[in-house]
């Protein structure tokens, strides 16, 4: 994303209008497409188990990934084996459906689909055809729920409950479609979804199904031997303050001002997202130590970095979204079983 339109999207420059006829163009384009997925015009793959989508209706970083991570872990805790479909983006694999395990390249599988296995070692399958990805999810594991990451747009997998992530600080930025503003569909399509998950606790528009989430730091990775550290002995470890800090996300900031928050000076370095990482990335001309998130690091891991990190967050929800999720989410398991009886 070109970090100019990104920025005028934000701070609803003006000069945007210039490309109104092209966002009115697109919003039709994909509410059009969307209307025709709704009322069966198009095949759309229902599968045999409940499938969670998480996604959001703006380019960039949300937070999806942490989400993601944490909506595994709780399913698990309520006796759920879930699975995980993605696009993979960022990656270009020999052969689809490809499946990722913690050894993948992530050349192959994307960085976030790669990530995701490494850290919860859930079965996961990257496949631009989400239907043809979950089915062959389903014919290598036991999995009981299905999570789309970033899946949607992705009309042609069936959904049961629809998860939108929105940055809670920027919102919707000017609330128009591309290329006026960051939107790939329009803003009145979160009132469709089951759930809006807000990052963050600043003011942000309010939806009646919206609810807050943070991303907490929990932990930091040594990249030279994987030590796993809290982050009180890893804030030690790095010492000194001052810290190169890496991201190759949608929202760098947001990682920037964690940081800062955490009282390091911060000397920021960004990258395009998904951003294939050198070496040479990292010649930084001192000895400050470096900090990155874990989605760059995954990517890291065979440079020798000496002094280098990843700093570890995890997605918190509040108990209102936790209690009514799954509700939800047993209610649409119960209507699966009956279905299937």
């Amino acid at each position: 994303m070109s970090g100019v339109l990104e920025r005028a999207w934000y701070k609803s420059a003006k000069w945007l209008v210039l490309f109104r006829p092209l966002s009115l163009f697109y919003t039709a384009m994909v509410t059009r497409r969307r209307a025709q997925w709704l009322s069966g015009g198009r095949a759309v793959y229902q599968a045999p188990v409940p499938v969670v989508v998480v996604g959001n209706i703006s380019v960039g970083g949300t937070g999806k990934t942490p989400v993601v991570l944490a909506l595994i872990k709780l399913l698990r805790a309520q006796g759920y084996s879930p699975g995980v479909v993605s696009r993979g983006y960022g990656g270009r694999a020999l052969a689809y459906p490809l499946r990722v395990t913690p050894s993948t390249p992530p050349d192959q599988s994307g960085d976030e689909p790669l990530l995701i296995t490494s850290l919860s070692n859930v079965p996961l399958v990257v496949d631009p055809d989400r239907p043809r990805g979950v089915r062959a999810l389903l014919e290598h594991a036991a999995c009981d729920v299905v999570i789309s990451d970033d899946g949607l747009q992705h009309y042609a997998l069936g959904r049961d409950i629809e998860i939108a992530v929105v940055d809670a600080a920027r919102g919707l930025a000017n609330g128009r479609c591309l290329p006026e503003g960051p939107l790939r569909e329009p803003p009145e399509r979160l009132e469709t979804v089951d759930f809006v998950l807000l990052n963050g606790e600043l003011s942000s528009p309010a939806w009646h199904k919206a609810h807050h989430f943070i991303l907490e730091p929990r932990y930091a990775v040594c990249l030279s031997d994987a030590q796993v550290l809290n982050l009180a002995d890893a804030l030690i470890n790095l010492q000194s303050s001052q810290v190169h800090a890496v991201a190759g996300i949608g929202n760098p900031q947001r990682f920037f001002n964690t940081l800062k928050a955490l009282g390091l000076d911060v000397i920021p370095h960004v990258f395009p997202d998904h951003h294939a990482f050198s070496a040479q990335d990292f010649e930084f001309g001192d000895d400050y130590p470096i900090i990155m998130t874990e989605k760059d690091a995954i990517k890291c891991k065979g440079f020798s970095l000496q002094n280098a990190w990843a700093l570890g967050v995890e997605a918190c929800f509040s108990e209102q979204f936790l209690k009514h999720f799954l509700s939800r989410l047993d209610s649409v398991q119960s209507e699966v079983k009956h279905n299937g009886s």
